[in-house]
This record gives C-alpha cells, structure tokens and sequence, in this order.
C-alpha cells in the first residue's frame, strides 16, 4: 500500500497547483498535468489503463480508501479538508482525484471515424459530443483552433470519462485535415437533403460548428456532403451536442 503525504499548509506549492489545474481552463496546457475530481472520472482513468502521477484524498475520507485507490498512483496525498475544499471546483467537493500526466497529442490516423470540432466553444457541448463520439464508435476527434481546451476541467467533467477512449487532437490547424482519408460531411440549416433519406459514407468525418455561426465557409466548401436535420415543429432549437448525437447515430444506422 502506497504510504501518504499529509498536507494542511494553503502555501504548500503542491495545493497551488492543483488549485490552478481545478479552476483554470487552460492550466494543464501550461503545467502538462491534468485533474480529475470524483470516483466517476478516477474509475474511468483505470479502466482505461492510466496511470495516474498522483492520488489526492481529503483527511476524512483517507481512512476509508478503498484499496484501489490507495494503490492506484505511486504517490499519495492526503489534504485538509478545507483545504481540499478549496481547491474543488465542485458545488459538493468529490473528496478525492488524480493527476494525470497531459497525454502527448496522438498521430492523426486518417481512415478512422472522426469527429471534427470546428471552434465549438462551450465545454457541455464539446463533453457531450466526445459522449456521443465514444458511444457510436467515433474513436477520433479533432478540435480546430478556436475550440474548448478538450482537458479542461469542465469538458472533462462533461465528458464523463469519454476522453480515456478516445483520441484527441486539439488546437489544430484547418491544413490537418488534409490527411483524412475519409470525406467530410457537415450540417446545414437549408442545405443539404435531409439526414434520414441521405446514404452518409461510414467511415466519415463529421463536421460540427460553432454554436452560433456554424461550420466555417472555408470547411463547408471542403465537405463532400451536407445534410439537413429537419425540425417540423418550426424552430431551430437544437444545439451542436444534440445535433452531433443524430449525426453520429445516422452514420450507424445506415443499411
């Protein structure tokens, strides 16, 4: 069993940090570390094979770890309460998180199922549609320049754990999708024959957009595809996260 270190000092550099990576969005990108916060998110690390670099435990809950977590990092910390209290981003602080080393951004595979974020900037929206990606088999994304930071800690609290089977590329150029393999298909409010009666090519890469301007012109023109999500109850109310669901299932569901 890994032994712990107890810290109830707010100036201890180690408690800085982990403020830094719970609170700012792009704190992991500068410190090349990553904070989960909660069984949910821990639990979906391990089952993915992560190891994490560090184990951090409220004092109350420290006593009654179960082993797996005593056991999951080589290092263990064990902070005050109100001193985990105050680096939780947490309404109700989980008691307990990783560190993880930031994973080193993977090769671009081009003939895989892709999504593609063009500047979607809302972390809910950004986590559920790495729900969805996971979920229909979508096992890359590439977030454009412009986008949500994809570990920060409100996409990833939104995400659920989708990120641990997924391949993330984030903060790309345009240029790089040049090495699809596979075409681009894009939503489009009136362009484009409707979802259900058009034949979309699986694998593909699914372009969503920003949330209110949409898919950038310059993407649009590179697609091989658009097609219409029809909304006969005569408003446009579906946001990019619902609308990646029904694209992403539409490519699963073909004949």
């Amino acid at each position: 069993m890994t032994e712990a270190v107890h810290i109830s000092s707010r100036d201890n550099a180690l408690v800085k940090e982990l403020k830094r990576l719970a609170g700012d969005n792009a704190a992991y990108r500068r410190l090349g570390r990553v904070w989960l916060e909660g069984d949910h998110l821990c639990r979906a690390a391990l089952a993915r094979g992560v190891k994490p670099a560090l184990a951090v435990f409220s004092e109350s809950l420290w006593p009654a770890a179960a082993a797996e977590w005593r056991t999951a990092a080589t290092r263990n910390v064990v902070l005050a309460d109100a001193l985990f209290t105050d680096i939780s981003a947490l309404e109700s602080p989980a008691a307990m998180g990783f560190v993880l080393d930031l994973p080193a951004a993977p090769a671009l595979l081009p003939h895989v199922p892709t999504v593609v974020l063009d500047r979607v900037q809302d972390a809910g929206n950004v986590g559920s549609i790495l729900r969805s990606a996971g979920a229909f088999g979508f096992k890359q994304l590439i977030a454009i320049k412009g986008s949500a930071a994809l570990w920060s800690p409100k996409v990833l609290r939104a995400g659920m754990g989708a990120h641990f089977g997924l391949r993330l590329i984030e903060s790309a150029d345009e240029a790089l999708l040049n090495q699809l393999a596979v075409p681009l298909v894009v939503t489009s409010s009136h362009l484009g024959e409707d979802i259900h009666r058009s034949a979309v090519p699986m694998p593909c890469a699914w372009v969503m957009g920003h949330e209110g301007q949409g898919v950038s012109p310059a993407l649009a023109a590179r697609a091989a595809m658009a097609v219409r999500i029809p909304q006969p109850g005569g408003e446009e109310s579906l946001n990019v996260a619902a609308a990646a669901a029904i694209c992403l299932y539409a490519s699963i569901a073909q004949p």
